[in-house]
């Protein structure tokens, strides 16, 4: 594709604007007038209109393409709920309107929806309340942590200074404890794909303070040993957090409180069918038992018995402020439409059906591909291409090839605890026939490994951009530099 400055031409323009109707030199301060004209493309408006709708098509998205990134629910989004977040009397709000007096009335219905959409997710993962504060799900991770380091330091347990964490959860999860002030350490994984119950018990003490569980794991599977993990750690001391990044894969079957997990987040920009990609917006609340309720952040919202909501500030042992205003409103309203447009049932039939997509992947692809966990998972399947790099074909080959064939490419070389990780998450969204067409895909890649290994080393080749340098990418962000070919 030529730039848009390649396009243009002398003297086309786009758009006419009005001359100033006040003195150039008495409307702008000397000091920000220009001495050169900027160098802007000089193009019609047409033209402008064509060369970035070309461009857009050059991206997948979940609305172009199947998007089968393991570990982030990258799932189809409502438009209807989409045009609920653009209703005026939503989109309109400013945050500083008053709650109560002197116009309150205009928040009031935002003050319910973010009411509602808590009392939801209390009923929906059995926890006794949620703060809709946090902006993100790490963002919610640190803001979980941060509650149990109050709960201990409340009740003078100065010494539990260490955080223990799976080699299968989040990446983000030491990120967050260390954030919070926590020392990690990582409990291993069994031969099954499950928490080394061994592991745990000889890394309990008294200096424990918590145990960060992602649940299913990055490996898509759930342990079936969460309440005995739960035992163990509340036993030795301590409180247990539940990673609800994967919350996809059991939305509607089991209620995380009820397991006895201390403190969750969840993400709406994943499980709850709002958009996720490009950077947000995210939205991770957070759920906590009736033990950790004191230490919620501010500003909570309390409906009063004339029916009324409103803010409340006050409370003598909260952790205080993790975000400007009320949240990440836009995305808590879509997440809450969405909410009411399934229903107790539609819940659990997401679940069924985002399961039954990824284990539908799973035994397509199985003759091909290598399974470290060779066992029924949740909402993603995770592979390795072992067999394949015994060729020379790698999974970032294997991605790159995907890219060739209309799919965005899975995550690759995550979990860390799987070599060559090809992990793939389908989610409920997508029809048997993309599935199909996705697995088609895979398999013929898989017997290019066998026969033409170096056509797959090559690939992309129906893109504008080659294949990167993809250590200089990263260390040098510039594409005209990273180019290998």
């Amino acid at each position: 594709m030529k730039l848009i400055f390649d396009i243009g031409q002398p003297g086309r323009r786009g758009v006419s604007l009005p001359r100033p109707d006040v003195p150039r030199k008495t409307a702008i301060p000397a000091s920000l007038q220009r001495s050169t004209p900027a160098a802007l493309p000089e193009a019609s408006e047409q033209d402008v209109i064509r060369h970035y709708t070309r461009l857009s098509r050059k991206n997948i998205g979940i609305d172009t393409n199947f998007y089968p990134l393991g570990s982030c629910t990258m799932k189809y989004n409502p438009k209807f709920h989409e045009r609920i977040a653009t209703l005026p009397g939503y989109a309109e709000l400013h945050p500083l309107l008053p709650q109560l007096r002197h116009g309150g009335v205009l928040t009031q219905g935002a003050l319910a929806v973010i009411y509602e959409a808590q009392s939801i997710l209390c009923e929906l993962l059995g926890f006794a309340e949620f703060t809709m504060q946090p902006l993100a799900g790490a963002h919610g991770e640190l803001t979980g942590v941060m509650l149990i380091a109050a709960w201990h330091k409340a009740h003078d347990n100065t010494q539990r200074k260490v955080m223990l964490i799976p080699d299968a959860a989040h990446g983000t999860n030491p990120a967050s404890a260390a954030v919070a002030g926590f020392i990690t350490q990582v409990v291993d994984t069994d031969n099954s794909g499950n928490v080394n119950l061994n592991d745990l018990q000889n890394k309990l003490g008294t200096d424990t303070a918590g145990f960060m569980l992602t649940c299913p794991n990055t490996l898509g599977l759930y342990d079936n040993q969460v309440r005995k993990i739960c035992e163990m750690v509340h036993q030795a001391g301590g409180l247990v957090y539940c990673d609800g990044a994967n919350f996809n894969a059991i939305m509607g079957r089991i209620r995380p409180g009820d397991l006895g997990f201390d403190v969750m987040h969840v993400n709406l920009h994943k499980t709850f069918a709002t958009p996720h990609g490009g950077g947000g917006p995210g939205s991770g609340p957070v759920g906590v038992a009736e033990h950790l309720v004191p230490f919620l952040p501010v500003s909570r919202i309390r409906k009063r018995d004339d029916g009324t909501y409103a803010l409340e500030y006050h409370f003598r042992k909260s952790i205080g402020y993790i975000a400007p205003f009320y949240g990440n409103f836009g995305v808590i309203l879509k997440a809450y439409a969405y909410m009411l447009t399934l229903g107790r049932t539609g819940f659990r039939k997401v679940s069924e059906n985002a399961v039954l997509n990824a284990n539908y992947i799973r035994t397509r692809l199985a003759p091909y591909f290598e399974q470290k966990y060779d066992r029924p998972c949740m909402h993603e399947c995770v592979f390795s291409a072992k067999k394949q790099a015994q060729n020379g074909v790698h999974a970032l080959d294997i991605a790159k090839a995907l890219i060739d064939r209309g799919f965005h490419p899975p995550t690759i070389y995550f979990p860390l605890i799987v070599s060559e990780a090809l992990m793939i998450e389908p989610t409920e969204t997508e029809s048997k026939e993309t599935l199909d067409a996705f697995c088609e895909a895979m398999i013929e890649i898989a017997r290019l490994a066998e026969t033409n290994p170096e056509a797959l080393r090559s690939c992309p080749a129906t893109t504008p951009v080659r294949r990167l340098d993809e250590t200089l990418a990263a260390r040098k962000p510039d594409v005209a530099a990273s180019l290998s070919q």
